[in-house]
């Protein structure tokens, strides 16, 4: 469990991701909130949620400067980037000017950069951790981002009720610079040179044009994309981007309940970390990823049917708890097959399946307008489901009935 904090790059990285996540995730919570009850418009609060992933379509050229200059660099650059725009809406909430367009502007400038966070850190971490530890450094990973949903989303909706929104931005930004000055402290890995490189340094296009390659020529790699895009676009409007709409308008609860919704999913997804931890993980975790996206989309189908925040929040733990144990197989897997010189890359690829959430998210938006939340979130479970069997059986040899090997054997 310790293994991943014996490597001292892994220390101040992850200590620095927890204070990153943490005012991310208030700062999620708290701006939701402010557009959902200051326009009242659940496609505005689509919108909102849209512009955050605006950045997904750069994440494959993200993987290319990942492994041309390492994962730290980028760190550092995208870490001042949401600092800086913190300190905006903290300025504009202080002196009044904010409104729901700032909120959509900034939305869109940080969300250019912020979908390639979880890039450039699952990059770092297979830049320097060994293949033994590599699950339990996933793992740990991201039970820092669950432990900042769980905590970042009541904190920041119990700060913005108590100290209002310019006060609570204070926070917020003072997260992001102690996240900044670790992620400074970080050691420069050694670079890992790419066997496949020409004696002269690849042009950026054809290093990205290497890492597409990379995947749509391994079986494994394309089938876990296309699952990825699929989550994003069905599964995780229903559990993320949509709460606001349902705390308000199904649950008809305040800031505070919606933040017990958020927790709830977190904390589940938080005790599958914590699991994968101590288990080290399946041993067949592609397999892992698509038994737990089965069970996941059979949980929302009764979820957007529930009128009541306990059992709202019952089974958001519950579908919080298996999302992590498929996204940190998929993680491991991906990091597993993609190889040394194209985990950047690979990485990259894989967050550009997160274009798949605005899209979900817009659609989700336009449809509860006019049939409904309830059959909506029961329409985008069900395709979610059924595309997914579809895909486990259209590459089952390679994700289903490959054989077992550890992660270690893979990696090297």
């Amino acid at each position: 469990m310790l293994g991943a904090f014996r490597v001292r790059s892994f220390r101040f990285q992850w200590t620095s991701d927890l204070l990153t996540s943490w005012a991310s995730e208030m700062e999620t919570v708290i701006l939701g909130w402010y557009v959902i009850t200051q326009s009242g418009s659940v496609l505005l609060l689509t919108v909102f949620g849209s512009l955050q992933f605006f950045g997904t379509l750069a994440a494959p050229m993200f993987g290319v400067l990942s492994d041309r200059f390492g994962g730290r660099v980028l760190l550092c650059v995208m870490r001042s980037i949401y600092a800086a725009l913190a300190a905006v809406l903290m300025l504009l909430a202080a002196t009044g000017w904010l409104t729901p367009a700032w909120v959509l502007v900034v939305a869109a400038a940080s969300g250019f950069v912020r979908p390639n966070d979880l890039v450039m850190r699952n990059a770092l971490i297979g830049e320097t951790i060994p293949p033994a530890h590599l699950m339990g450094a996933l793992g740990l990973s991201r039970a820092t981002a669950d432990s900042a949903r769980v905590c970042g989303a009541l904190a920041g909706a119990g700060l913005s009720t108590v100290l209002g929104l310019g006060l609570t931005y204070v926070v917020v930004t003072t997260f992001y610079l102690a996240g900044l000055a670790l992620t400074f402290r970080i050691p420069r890995p050694a670079p890992v040179p790419d066997p496949a490189a020409p004696p002269r340094a690849a042009s950026p296009a054809r290093e990205l044009k290497a890492g597409l390659t990379r995947v749509l020529r391994t079986p494994t790699l394309l089938a876990l994309m296309w699952l990825a895009f699929l989550i994003n676009l069905t599964a995780y409007p229903a559990s993320g981007g949509l709460l606001p709409y349902a705390a308000r308008n199904i649950y008809r609860v305040d800031a505070t309940g919606l933040g017990w919704l958020v927790a709830a999913f977190a904390f589940g997804g938080l005790l599958a970390s914590t699991v994968m931890v101590l288990t080290g993980g399946a041993r067949r975790p592609e397999r892992s990823t698509f038994i737990c996206t089965v069970i996941w989309y059979a949980i929302l189908l009764g979820f957007g049917h529930l009128q009541t925040l306990g059992a709202g929040v019952v089974a958001l733990l519950a579908a919080g708890f298996v999302q992590n144990v498929a996204m940190i197989s998929m993680g491991a897997t991906l990091l597993s097959f993609a190889g040394a010189e194209f985990r950047g890359r690979v990485m990259g690829v894989r967050t550009l399946a997160v274009y798949g959430l605005p899209v979900g998210l817009m659609a989700a938006g336009f449809l509860i307008e006019r049939i409904g939340y309830p059959f909506t979130i029961t329409v985008s479970a069900a395709l979610g489901l059924l595309f997914t069997v579809l895909i486990a059986i259209r590459w089952r040899a390679a994700v289903w009935r490959r054989p077992a090997y550890s992660l270690s054997v893979m990696s090297s």
